[in-house]
């Protein structure tokens, strides 16, 4: 039986504070696992352009999660770059200790290098929805491997393990559910699914999803629900987000229905845009925006149910699904999406710091909006 150990500073408290306080929605937990999978993938494939591991191709990264309704486990899989015993111990055992900032820290000649996770409460935010967490990693240039377990507050165990691939696999040992929350609903496959297009669509690397299913459970189905079940299947093998933003496409690259189509998806509205723009800028801020005019006011425009604001991402990742600082009142009805890696984020990546960039940037979009409704009534 390993030794339990407690966590450092006062991560027992911080813990507790941040399962309760810190995030609102408890669903945030798998956009911070599949960033930190991102990041890790980031830094093998980083590490290999550099002369170390050789053969490596960028298709051969994947993210991948698998359900287990039977055992209540979520697993999310990687084959990045790994932690050994050390950085196991280190990363997960000091709550706010980031590996991916340590990380850009050491490579900051390195322009290119962006990594999605910037604090190291991301993984913590997985015990809102799991009692029980087991992280079992193997780091890239080692045949060792090792388990991390831990129930909570309490502290955490780390022994050596098996593990014959590289990369880090974390499986959540979900919550039962209570009367006011209901966590089995993260074992469904559309649930996953639409948290995946939500917040992690533009992930570089492909996300596959896996049902498990034992026996047991399938002699039980009825021929009924094993129809539902054939039509509903998610194929292990396809991935289940897109990979490619269509803002970060040049317009040459796009049509007009693509455009269009992503406007109806992404904002629920029947009718095509009456404008599309797209811009960015680089230098001292650095954002790509994608915006859209709407050809009627949306149907509850004026009422309090309408939330004004743009997409926000970074890197990719949806940090906040209206952001109300990007667009004046009397540009309320201009719908859009938002991506920039210099954007300061707080603890919990919800909300935004109100800081230089996102002033500049929603300068520059009311300059861009301004521009095409002058164009727009003159023409």
């Amino acid at each position: 039986m390993p030794e339990k150990k407690q966590f450092q500073a006062e991560s027992q408290r911080m813990l507790e504070l941040m399962i309760h306080s810190i995030y609102t929605h408890k669903e945030i937990f798998l956009r911070e696992l599949i960033s930190n999978a991102s990041d890790a993938i980031d830094k093998r494939y980083y590490q290999a352009l550099r002369g170390g591991e050789t053969g490596l191709a960028r298709d051969e990264f994947a993210i991948e999660l698998s359900i287990d309704k039977a055992a209540r486990t979520l697993t999310v899989r990687d084959n990045g770059c790994g932690m050994d015993e050390a950085e196991l111990e280190g990363n997960l055992g000091t709550i706010a200790r980031s590996g991916s900032l340590q990380f850009k820290k050491e490579l900051e000649d390195a322009g290119d290098i962006d990594v999605i996770g910037q604090f190291g409460v991301g993984f913590y935010s997985a015990f809102m929805v799991a009692d029980e967490i087991t992280v079992c990693s193997r780091k890239a240039d080692s045949d060792k491997a090792y388990l991390w377990h831990s129930q909570g507050a309490d502290g955490f165990t780390l022994e050596p393990w098996e593990k014959e691939s590289v990369g880090t696999e974390i499986v959540l040992k979900l919550k039962d559910d209570t009367d006011d929350e209901s966590y089995s609903e993260f074992l469904e496959a559309y649930r996953i699914k639409d948290l995946v297009k939500r917040y992690s669509d533009y992930i570089r690397y492909p996300i596959r999803l896996q049902e498990i299913k034992n026996e047991e459970d399938k002699a039980e189905e009825t021929d009924e629900e094993k129809n539902e079940e054939a039509e509903d299947a998610v194929d292990p093998n396809a991935p289940i987000n897109s990979m490619s933003p269509i803002w970060r496409r040049s317009k040459g690259e796009v049509t007009d229905a693509e455009y269009h189509q992503f406007y109806k998806d992404s904002f629920h509205d029947f009718e095509a845009p009456l404008r599309v723009m797209q811009t960015s800028a680089e230098g001292t801020v650095d954002y790509r925006a994608l915006l859209f005019l709407p050809a009627k006011a949306p149907y509850n425009y004026y009422s309090k149910d309408f939330e004004k604001g743009l997409k926000l991402y970074s890197g990719g990742v949806m940090i906040m699904e209206h952001c109300k600082d990007l667009l004046p009142d009397c540009f309320s009805f201009v719908r859009g999406v938002v991506d920039s890696q210099d954007l300061s984020l707080n603890i919990s990546r919800e909300m935004l710091q109100q800081d230089k960039q996102l002033k500049a940037i929603a300068k520059h979009l009311e300059k861009r909006i301004k521009a095409e409704l002058k164009s727009l009534l003159e023409d």
